[in-house]
């Protein structure tokens, strides 16, 4: 009897190896302070939920490696402070970034009706003459449904209006649609790349 192993241990090591990343994709995150960026990303690269997280000071940076359609990705993830002394910083720190997570938080208003700042604050910082890079909305805390005061259809049409590439809703509380929001924004940048 003759048996082949197409896939042994070894094979799959050494792939593994000579393919350390197929698309490296630089993602800002930005909005309003205590929307939720840093608790969300904690989620998506710990799988705990933080509710004690501190104010960013600046920016902070964090590489996340996922597999997308048969590409291994890695995500250079930028969560900016959304106190207003930091919106400064947000145009220089776009520059090179393959795609944009606007996120806001639910239960408050003001961080919805912001957004018109922080999206012309963003674009001020993307350069070039290729196509606009793929940008998504993201509302936080849905695990707070209860004391929602933006409605999901008032934040989906905003997204709509102003042509951004998605709409989703999420709890880093409770985990969900959190892989979602990464997941899908990788897949945006690798389409946008042509890759996909």
């Amino acid at each position: 009897m003759d048996e082949t192993y197409k896939n042994s241990p070894e094979d799959s090591e050494e792939s593994s190896q000579s393919r350390l990343s197929d698309a490296m994709f630089k993602v800002c995150l930005f909005g309003d302070g205590g929307v939720g960026k840093t608790t969300l990303v904690n989620r998506y690269l710990t799988g705990v939920f933080k509710g004690n997280s501190t104010i960013t000071i600046g920016v902070d940076f964090h590489v996340k490696k996922l597999d997308i359609d048969g590409y291994r990705v890695s995500l250079q993830i930028w969560d900016f402070a959304g106190e207003d002394r930091f919106r400064f910083l947000l145009p220089s720190y776009v520059v090179g970034a393959s795609g944009g997570i606007f996120m806001y938080d639910i239960t408050r208003y003001s961080s919805l009706k912001n957004f018109e700042d922080w999206i012309t604050i963003f674009k001020k910082g993307y350069i070039g003459d290729k196509k606009q890079i793929p940008v998504i909305m993201v509302g936080g805390k849905l695990d707070l449904q209860y004391k929602r005061a933006v409605s999901s259809k008032e934040a989906y049409e905003l997204a709509k209006a102003h042509n951004l590439y998605g709409f989703v809703e999420c709890s880093s509380k409770d985990g969900r649609n959190v892989e979602d929001v990464f997941s899908e924004m990788a897949k945006l940048m690798l389409h946008n790349t042509g890759l996909i």
